[in-house]
């Protein structure tokens, strides 16, 4: 065998960078615009890449293109050897005393306005050097942004028993670390005559009708009745949390919410939120990549997530 064909592949970061936003994007425009490179740029830049190799990385589809088989390679090994190099950057800015960065987080609607501004008030205070850019998104995609090296956070829930939970085999090669717990409560109108004490059994709300979020919401509500002997009438479903309660001032139906998301609005007085069971809690977690925790603008995001949530330090579990 030649030296020549015994040689590794000459490969750079960039590169990689590159191909990858071609693969998420399917152009070379859109590529060169969400990585912030100029269209001929990123030409140049392949053709030089596919010279070094010896093998077409894209080729052209109608008005797009798609990657080769080879371009499907680098696309696949991208997300882990830029999140390596830029643990090995963040730690190497640790040495040097700086501390800078910038994260992109993905999460629940419910932690919208209520954890996200508390973890921004808590980098701006501690780590103001830290740029921190925030994407709505429901867990299952948020888990697959951080998979496709879109967001180096994703912040999610599961629900017990949760038969679509997102951190199973989905999240293989990723990182999954439980954060916190965000209580279940049932919403009533006030003066409800299940309420007793200050709690409710779910059982005595088998007559009602209900209103549904989400679909895995809804799925978690089928299974909390399920176990209280009934099957919920289900009569409205909304994933607005302002009209869930709207509807349940107005006595159209009951329903349960997390407790984060009750605490998107102001409470209303014509209803109550009764807690159910702390089995019936949501786990909230993080997903990075593994490895992502190294870099110093990534953990300090994570610690500011933890205290946000009032929660102790997590243990990841490997995917």
């Amino acid at each position: 065998m030649t030296e020549t064909t015994m040689s590794a592949p000459d490969l750079d970061v960039h590169a990689l960078r590159v191909i990858k936003a071609i693969s998420d994007e399917g152009s070379i425009t859109a590529a060169a615009a969400a990585i912030g490179y100029s269209q001929p740029a990123i030409s140049q830049l392949l053709k030089r890449l596919e010279t070094r190799l010896g093998l077409p990385l894209v080729e052209r589809i109608g008005r797009g293109v798609r990657l080769t088989e080879a371009g499907m390679v680098l696309a696949r090994h991208a997300p882990a050897v830029t999140t390596a190099l830029d643990a090995a950057a963040g730690e190497i800015a640790e040495l040097r005393g700086l501390r800078s960065g910038r994260v992109r987080l993905v999460g629940f609607p419910s932690a919208s306005p209520t954890v996200v501004p508390r973890i921004l008030a808590d980098l701006g205070t501690r780590h103001p050097g830290v740029s921190l850019t925030y994407v709505e998104a429901e867990p299952p995609e948020a888990v697959e942004a951080v998979r496709e090296h879109r967001a180096d956070i994703a912040l999610t829930f599961s629900y017990p028993g949760d038969r679509d939970d997102p951190h199973g085999s989905s999240a293989h090669g990723l990182s999954v670390t439980d954060v916190g717990f965000d209580d279940l409560v049932a919403v009533l109108p006030r003066g409800h005559a299940a309420v007793v004490e200050g709690s409710v059994k779910m059982s005595d709300l088998a007559g009602e009708p209900w209103i549904a979020g989400c679909p895995r919401c809804r799925g978690h509500l089928l299974e909390v009745c399920e176990r209280a002997g009934f099957a919920p009438r289900i009569a409205f479903e909304t994933d607005n949390v302002a009209a869930v309660e709207g509807l349940v001032a107005q006595r159209i139906g009951v329903a349960t919410l997390p407790r984060l998301a009750t605490e998107s609005f102001p409470p209303r007085p014509e209803i109550v939120f009764v807690p159910l069971p702390p089995a019936e809690a949501r786990t909230i977690h993080v997903v990075t990549a593994h490895g992502a925790t190294r870099v110093p603008a990534v953990g300090a995001t994570l610690r500011a997530i933890r205290r946000a949530l009032g929660s102790p330090e997590g243990r990841a579990r490997r995917n």
